[in-house]
């Protein structure tokens, strides 16, 4: 096995600490229940005719860093969209099978979108800030949810950058554009703008695959302290990266679910011969 790629490698030393554990200050009660737990049960989804997420049944620890991993077109970004339901957007999709959310079916008639994915936050690809200020990019959720009072905006605007590891470097520039930030620092308020609206769970695909190495740290590091708070997934294609961050890690292939494990054990002694094969770069 290439052992360049297998170890379960030490985790990323934390540049911060969250200033808070879990909520912000603004936040109402977690409801009694609410914990971040993903079920998903032999579920499938189809664009058009194609079958692109095969029957995967796949239990996603809370509390915890989950890695999607697999070749392009396997599945994972399918699947993980579909934790949300982001992918119903789409017109000529369907699906069978559930997707439970602390034991409800997200899919199930009248569960609320609005409120799924206000405890499901997206992390897309490419940063995609709002043409905006820092402030109203941090704030844009809070103000849909009703938060109007300006001292309870800057409470959450604050709380939400520093979790995010960006406060200190825009403190100062919060009602300058967005889009002025760096590619890396873009990335983070994108994360902080997902943690304002307070989320269970935090989903990411391949949030670093188009920043620089010392970008790339800063976002690991990142994810690696929101742990403690949030169920977080990402689909990554980097293996290294899924090595040293996750705690569990799913590789699938064809729109199946090959193989699932805790990370440091999947990538030294994988069960499957496709697993080995994909970790060891023999396809891929």
């Amino acid at each position: 096995m290439n052992q360049a790629m297998a170890p379960h490698e030490p985790r990323p030393t934390p540049i911060f600490r969250p200033p808070r554990p879990n909520r912000h200050a603004g936040a109402a009660p977690v409801p009694e229940g609410h914990t971040g737990r993903i079920a998903i049960r032999d579920f499938s989804f189809w664009y058009g005719v194609n079958r692109a997420v095969a029957g995967v049944s796949l239990d996603i620890a809370q509390r915890a860093i989950t890695a999607f991993i697999g070749p392009s077109g396997c599945g994972k970004s399918t699947l993980l969209r579909s934790i949300n339901r982001l992918n119903a957007l789409i017109p000529g999709t369907r699906h069978s099978g559930a997707v439970l959310l602390d034991e409800e079916d997200v899919y199930a008639k009248g569960f609320d979108v609005v409120t799924l994915r206000q405890r499901v936050g997206m992390v897309f690809q490419r940063s995609n800030p709002f043409p905006r200020s820092i402030y109203d990019n941090v704030a844009f959720g809070p103000r849909v949810n009703g938060i109007a009072r300006r001292g309870e905006l800057d409470e959450i605007v604050e709380t939400s950058l520093k979790r995010a590891a960006l406060w200190e470097e825009v403190r100062d520039r919060l009602r300058t554009s967005a889009l002025a930030l760096s590619g890396g620092q873009q990335q983070r308020l994108c994360i902080a703008r997902a943690l304002a609206n307070d989320p269970e769970v935090l989903l990411l695909d391949e949030p670093a695959s188009a920043l620089d190495p010392i970008a790339t740290q800063r976002i690991e590091e990142l994810l690696y302290e929101l742990r403690r708070e949030l169920t977080i997934v990402i689909v990554t294609h980097n293996l290294q990266q899924a090595a040293r961050l996750s705690d569990a890690t799913a590789f699938f292939y064809l729109g199946e679910l090959v193989e699932t494990g805790a990370t440091g054990e999947f990538f030294t002694s994988p069960h499957e011969p496709r697993t080995e094969a994909y970790v060891t770069g023999r396809f891929g």
